[in-house]
């Protein structure tokens, strides 16, 4: 229960508990009491969380709120500023694994993450990592959440003043706490590694694949990572090395995608079985070209949705393992309000939350009018989300990126709430 000391005392003499609510010491009329000795008082007469329902009760009843109403919750009094920003708020919300619903974003241009709350339709800032280079631009990481928590593994750091100098390769992993709301340093990867494959299987993390300073043709090796143990355990490596790759969960296996951009006609994919731990190729399993940049997501772990990134921008999907592609639609294009012709966005992210797919921000090239040839590059803090299965597609926008996040999504992951076992580091 949550409540103050000296205004709320427990009754322990045997059978249900019950709250004693102590009142303030009887004496001459308030107005005889000097100002130092009214705020005291003030002080100690107990102040409920919410007027008429016990401070337990009205405890539990904050908590459920989700994170996007949590700064406007912080304006209401200074008792509830207070309360949601402390260990008993926090401690209850991850007892419960009420957590919440999530869309974390990371932009170019910043190395600060932003946050969406679905259900209050708010976007709000995550601190910032602490062992970010400040003068760096994280990419090539992989971000998954896992256990009610959100990770950043990996990546290069590259210096925005010397864009040419060789990028820092790193195997750091950070976390963030969505009840604490702040990042922690968990257990790094065994090899540092950028650009890799990445997604949770039953729970764990795999990796494989990527960029490393010493080698020039990419990765081989793999590895996986258990929450509950903070641990990080090798694989055995994949068949080939991939470099530039990407990773997905598909009934409980662990999907190696290539996204080396024309080098191979091949359309194929890595698999790793956590069962028997070995790794298999399945051939001509996913819908793409060699000349085609995309993102892949999926929905209770079955139901897998496509997206290219050039020329089409279309999303596609199938109903069975053997069953063809097909499209259920496109992503619109951008109008803006002082141009007269549709613009087909870039460099855009594409997630999965609930039963909803997210295009995030990205970038249009805003031609001259005068049809002279040149260009403006206009960066997007656009939100737009639909139901894939309600076709054809009806588009809405959502409330855009908050502060300085726009242009290109370097990396995007949702999380929805989870019923967990996890203990408290």
């Amino acid at each position: 229960m949550y409540s103050s000391s000296s205004s709320v005392s427990s009754d322990t003499s045997g059978g249900s508990s019950s709250t004693i609510l102590r009142e303030p010491p009887l004496g001459p009329p308030l107005c005889n009491f000097p100002y130092s000795e009214l705020l005291y008082l003030r002080e100690y007469v107990h102040q409920a969380i919410i007027p008429g329902l016990p401070d337990d009760l009205a405890l539990r009843c904050l908590a459920k709120v989700s994170h996007g109403y949590h700064g406007l919750l912080g304006v209401v009094s200074k008792r509830w500023r207070d309360l949601i920003r402390s260990s008993d708020y926090s401690g209850l919300k991850a007892r419960e694994g009420w957590c919440g619903n999530w869309l974390f974003v990371l932009t170019e241009g910043t190395n600060q993450w932003v946050a969406y709350d679905p259900e209050a339709d708010r976007w709000h800032p995550l601190p910032k990592i602490p062992r970010a280079h400040p003068n760096s631009q994280h990419y090539g990481f992989s971000c998954v959440s896992v256990c009610n928590r959100f990770l950043v593994i990996g990546g290069s750091y590259a210096r925005q003043v010397f864009p040419h100098q060789k990028p820092l390769i790193t195997n750091d992993v950070m976390q963030f706490d969505p009840f604490k709301k702040q990042w922690d340093v968990v257990a790094s990867m065994q090899m540092p590694r950028s650009h890799f494959a990445c997604s949770v299987v039953l729970g764990k993390v795999y990796v494989a694949g990527g960029r490393t300073s010493s080698s020039t043709r990419g990765l081989a090796l793999a590895e996986v990572y258990d929450p509950m143990k903070d641990k990080w355990e090798e694989l055995p490596p994949m068949p080939i090395w991939q470099m530039n790759c990407l990773g997905l969960s598909y009934k409980g296996q662990f999907h190696v995608l290539s996204d080396q951009v024309g080098l191979s006609d091949e359309n194929t994919s890595k698999v790793f079985n956590p069962s028997d731990r070995a790794w298999c190729t399945v051939e001509n399993a996913w819908p793409f070209s060699r000349a085609m940049q995309f993102a892949v997501q999926v929905m209770g772990d079955d139901q897998v949705y496509t997206l290219g990134d050039w020329g089409e921008s279309s999303i596609k999907t199938r109903d069975t393992d053997q069953g063809e592609w097909y499209s259920v639609g496109s992503v619109p294009c951008v109008i803006l309000p002082d141009h007269s012709r549709p613009l087909e966005a870039f460099g855009y992210g594409f997630a999965a939350l609930g039963r909803q797919l997210y295009i995030l921000g990205g970038k249009v090239l805003k031609w001259e009018e005068s049809g002279a040839g040149r260009f403006d590059v206009v960066k997007l803090g656009l939100v737009r989300v639909c139901e894939p299965t309600v076709v054809p597609l009806k588009w809405r926008e959502t409330r855009p990126m908050c502060g300085s996040a726009r242009g290109e999504v370097l990396g995007c992951a949702s999380m929805e709430e989870r019923i967990f076992s996890f203990d408290q580091r």
